[in-house]
């Protein structure tokens, strides 16, 4: 029997029409109708927006922003483009294949077509953004105020290299996810339980941890705490999910926060931490921290027969020994904490292309770096990612140094410290770069100056409120002996007093306020581990106090190495743990809970 005219197909009802659709059986030309129908809908939907948009400016509503076309509806005509690509590419197929294929499996390529095309113009207005957001911030001073007195330039933006940025790039799906997710609004803003924070050394992360610590406790929130009551995660060793308390017993089953001392190691912390955990850090400008670390650590073998700064700069390579114990702390000390190879010359080939990677690897794990010389700056920033409150961020400066054991530097030796520390001085100029063009982004200048003033203002008024003498006074002044800090090197460390006519909720919060490091995390291990807790109590007390003080800079850690007793007695607290790094790590020094010392 001979089939009908072809012109026959067209005449049918619209019921054989639907039924060729069920069966894929459609031809080009219905897909082209229905995609022209889309378009049309969607140039009416940008039209009667935009006329909306045109009105609302028109009667000068304050509440409601006018709406850019560019922006809009951008993907309108690229997608279409794009759909015309896609529908040549099918054109190639044959029309058996048409006949044949899977609805089912069309509707997911084209799903997925559709969301590589939309993440594709979501990620090139991000790109586009932050062009903007450069070109507003140049001419911006990014270096602290005191920076001229440091001989230091304004610094420049370092890119990383086109390879290294690619090979960090996620996959297309989900560019859109994280450009819609990194800007939280008022109706998805939730505050984040899930974070850590990388404290680095003398970089005010001790008043940071405070803040942690208060928010968690205030909470009922669960900390990563150092295993055996140590007041380091076994820094300078790099980190091991093992040296938290609870992970290798599993006592603990979830935790919040993460915020001690370490090498970081992010394949380890991730074992620790639930998948949607925050990660930030600080850091500060090379030139002033270097003089704060000769004067904290001046018993280090690097410093230890120098006997100045200059004098160090000018022989660092005969006197700086890296195999050496704790030497580690005189050269690029970021890099290290961070987690890489801190011995780099000056001039080595390498010396961009390391650097890049160390860029490109602190970006693609942490969310957020803060900068010391603009702490008040970097809170408020902190506060709007976490979404926080003011209340939340407000602190006093803790484990900071007197005036008098400061001592400023002359402009040749601040290049000296810049040439040195190569490698941390081109790490802080990009993270200096990219702190501003969050703020820009995120907060915006003048929202930010407001908040600034806001957070001075609480500042001023608790300050006014819990401390007797309205701020931070030596330690030979301290009346508490338990909220009196560690006394290290030739660094005068202050601290403070309560008032002492305060009620008793009030006395708690501002206790916390001003409570030093070490004695903070003493408690909050008791308050999580307390049987643990009883337990280290009750070995530690045939260990002086000289020694369970001194254990907190790791500087004798050698000589108690050799101590027969204080071997014997770690070995009888970690016998029940099999792993061997973790017994290696506890014969380094640790920390108990009843000293009165406080970590840089």
């Amino acid at each position: 029997m001979l089939s009908p005219p072809r012109r026959w197909i067209r005449d049918q009802s619209p019921g054989s029409v639907t039924s060729c659709v069920r069966r894929g059986l459609c031809s080009r030309r219905h897909s082209l109708w229905i995609l022209l129908i889309l378009l049309v809908v969607c140039i009416a939907i940008q039209t009667f927006v935009a006329r909306q948009a045109r009105n609302d400016k028109l009667t000068g509503l304050p509440h409601l922003r006018s709406v850019n076309k560019q922006h809009l509806f951008p993907t309108v005509l690229n997608v279409w483009e794009s759909i015309q690509s896609l529908t040549a590419k099918t054109d190639v197929k044959s029309p058996q294949t048409d006949r044949t294929a899977d609805v089912h499996q069309q509707n997911e390529g084209y799903r997925k077509q559709l969301d590589y095309i939309l993440s594709k113009h979501v990620d090139n207005l991000a790109i586009d953004s932050q062009t903007e957001a450069r070109k507003a911030s140049a001419g911006k001073p990014l270096l602290p105020k005191h920076g001229a007195s440091l001989g230091l330039q304004v610094p420049l933006a370092l890119n990383s290299t086109r390879k290294s940025f690619i090979s960090d790039t996620p996959n297309p799906p989900s560019l859109l996810k994280a450009h819609i997710n990194s800007v939280p609004t008022k109706e998805t803003c939730h505050p984040k339980s899930h974070i850590v924070f990388l404290k680095t050394h003398k970089t005010a992360s001790s008043t940071i941890l405070n803040i942690l610590y208060r928010y968690g406790e205030s909470r009922n929130l669960t900390f990563a705490l150092p295993l055996n009551k140590h007041s380091q995660l076994f820094y300078p060793f790099s980190f091991a999910s093992h040296f938290v308390e609870g992970v290798s017993s599993r006592s603990l089953r979830e935790f919040h926060i993460m915020c001690n001392h370490m090498r970081f190691r992010k394949y380890e912390v991730a074992k620790v931490m639930p998948r949607d955990t925050f990660y930030f850090s600080i850091l500060r400008n090379p030139v002033a921290m270097m003089e704060s670390i000769f004067i904290y650590y001046r018993s280090i073998p690097a410093f230890h027969k120098t006997h100045s700064l200059d004098n160090f700069l000018d022989n660092s390579w005969k006197n700086y020994n890296s195999s050496v114990t704790n030497n580690h702390y005189a050269h690029n000390i970021l890099a290290f904490d961070f987690g890489f190879d801190n011995n780099v010359a000056p001039g080595a080939d390498d010396l961009e292309e390391r650097t890049s990677m160390a860029i490109a690897a602190i970006e693609r794990d942490f969310h957020l770096i803060l900068i010391s010389e603009y702490f008040d700056e970097s809170m408020i920033l902190l506060k709007h990612v976490l979404c926080w409150s003011l209340e939340d961020i407000v602190s006093f400066k803790l484990n900071s140094r007197s005036e008098k054991s400061r001592h400023p530097l002359l402009p040749e030796t601040a290049e000296k410290i810049k040439r040195w520390n190569a490698l941390d001085w081109r790490i802080y100029l990009h993270f200096n770069t990219s702190f501003w063009l969050k703020v820009d982004s995120l907060v915006g200048q003048e929202q930010m100056k407001r908040e600034v003033s806001q957070l001075r203002e609480l500042q001023t008024k608790l300050a006014n409120s819990c401390l007797k003498d309205g701020g931070a006074v030596d330690p030979s002044k301290i009346k508490d002996v338990g909220l009196k800090p560690f006394q290290y090197g030739a660094a005068v460390i202050q601290g403070y007093n309560l008032n002492p006519d305060l009620d008793t909720q009030t006395k708690i919060k501002c206790q916390r306020l001003i409570t030093p490091e070490l004695q903070y995390t003493a408690r909050l291990y008791t308050q999580q581990f307390p049987e643990l807790a009883a337990k280290h109590k009750q070995e530690t007390k045939g260990v002086s106090p000289r020694r369970q003080r001194s254990d907190r800079t790791g500087m004798t850690g050698r000589a108690w190495a050799r101590d027969a007793h204080y071997r014997q007695m770690m070995r009888r607290k970690f016998s029940n743990l099999k792993n061997q790094r973790a017994l290696t790590s506890a014969l380094l020094p640790h920390t108990d809970a009843n000293n009165n010392t406080s970590l840089p």
